[in-house]
């Protein structure tokens, strides 16, 4: 029986090469346990005409997910040396030079195996994992090939994910954002939310 990563388990851990400024180390997800949130983002292989678009916007908003606790880990199949050429390439060319987080090499592919996302042409789908501090999937989505991510709705989910958490019983409504109004979990509750938001479509 084939077993999904999903909602509410244990992130599937893993000890890698990675690449972070120009320097190859070991990458192991579990060394974020207890310290920080992990956003986790899969895409099919360098030099792909999407990816950088993606990855160059994760790392120009580097401040806000620091700001959130949060290490995004970025993973493709190829090897940690085409990594490096990834990294030494400039934006004009396709490249991600100046990036600021790892990239991480799945080279056996077998991450990619474990999270449900390699394609049979060996290929990892474009899917997107959020992992909490304790190592629990909080969420994930996997995108077509040709269609970017937007990187507001990550840290608009990042965002809300923690809040609830913060805030027991407490839950995010449509296009939360910070600062927005929260309904409560318990649907007897929810129901002032829905009498205060909906009544004036009455009038």
């Amino acid at each position: 029986m084939t077993h999904y990563p999903q909602v509410g388990k244990s992130a599937p851990n893993f000890i890698t090469v990675g690449v972070y400024k120009k320097k190859l180390g070991k990458i192991r997800l579990s060394d974020y346990r207890g310290k920080k949130y992990v956003v986790l983002i899969f895409y099919p292989a360098n030099f792909t005409p999407v990816s950088p678009t993606e990855l160059i916007a994760l790392s120009d908003c580097i401040k806000e997910f620091r700001k959130l606790s949060t290490q995004i880990l970025a993973i493709s199949v190829d090897s940690p040396f085409s990594h490096l050429r990834y990294l030494l390439s400039s934006r004009d060319e396709g490249g991600l030079e100046g990036l600021n987080y790892p990239l991480v090499s799945d080279l056996t592919q077998t991450i990619s195996n474990d999270y449900k996302l390699l394609t049979e042409d060996g290929m990892a789908l474009p899917g997107l994992f959020i992992i909490d501090k304790q190592g629990v999937i909080q969420y994930y989505n996997v995108n077509n090939l040709l269609c970017g991510r937007s990187i507001n709705e990550i840290l608009r989910i990042l965002k809300s994910i923690q809040y609830i958490k913060e805030h027991p019983g407490q839950a995010c409504p449509v296009e939360w954002q910070s600062g927005d109004q929260f309904l409560y979990s318990h649907p007897l509750k929810s129901t002032l939310y829905f009498k205060e938001f909906y009544s004036s479509e009455k009038n």
